[in-house]
């Protein structure tokens, strides 16, 4: 700085102004240029500070993705074993002369109805880039656009979910009445035994239920509801999910 500030001084002093004014004019532009060279630097540790976040968060959702997908797929599976399971029981309905013993009536129920359907996918890193605002992070639009969508579809998943545990409340409320006994198809499935619960020696049976036209109503949406859960619900969430790994892959560095 001193140097130049000499130069500065010897061309006033010599009367050299348009030589002064050319040389200003210079250094100007050399700091001009430094504090762009500067800030070029700066944001280019910048822009490797937020790759470096992208990836931890990309790394992270592929993680979360690759775990939802084989939960989406057990329940895909669960939710098929139900469905195939009322449609024999909607078998035994149509043709009486193939009435199931009072074991296989109970166990078929038990594995059709005694568990809900509820996709809990892992989703804590995503809420968490929605909530704190840095989904704005991830540089691939289209694959932004599918994760902000993907929030959406959980909840239309939810509602869908909820429709199919109604139509399984109404199976299973056939059996809150003095005429049918969620006891006998307990025993026969073996849960008395694995809870080691008191059995009584008196049993109800269940096999009149395949000549109610209730129950049989109930089975048919039961099954309505399950299959739409599948092809309308299920299977375009598995392509949803899928398309999201794909995109996730693609962005991650090797």
């Amino acid at each position: 700085m001193k140097f130049f500030r000499k130069v500065r001084q010897n061309l006033l002093t010599e009367n050299k102004f348009t030589k002064y004014l050319v040389y200003a004019l210079g250094e100007i532009v050399l700091v001009v240029i430094g504090i762009l060279i500067a800030l070029g630097i700066n944001n280019t540790n910048e822009q490797r500070k937020l790759a470096a976040v992208e990836q931890t968060y990309l790394v992270g959702l592929r993680e979360e993705f690759q775990t939802s997908k084989l939960k989406l797929q057990e329940l895909i599976n669960v939710n098929q074993q139900n469905y195939l399971g009322a449609k024999t029981l909607l078998g035994y309905i149509a043709n009486p002369t193939q009435s199931p013993t009072e074991l296989q009536f109970s166990s078929l129920l038990y594995t059709t109805f005694s568990g809900a359907i509820d996709f809990n996918p892992n989703n804590s890193l995503l809420y968490e880039m929605v909530n704190s605002g840095n989904l704005k992070n991830i540089s691939n639009a289209e694959l932004r656009r599918k994760l902000t969508n993907w929030i959406s579809r959980m909840e239309d998943i939810s509602r869908q979910e909820a429709e199919l545990g109604v139509q399984r409340e109404k199976v299973l409320d056939m059996f809150k009445n003095d005429a049918h006994s969620l006891g006998t198809i307990f025993k026969h499935a073996g849960v008395y035994t694995e809870l080691d619960l008191p059995k009584t020696e008196n049993e109800t049976s269940n096999l009149s239920l395949l000549q109610s036209t209730a129950f049989e109503n109930n089975i048919l949406m039961f099954i309505i509801t399950s299959y739409a859960t599948e092809k309308a619900h299920y299977d375009p969430l598995m392509k949803h999910l899928n398309d999201i790994l794909s995109l996730l892959e693609k962005e991650i560095e090797p």
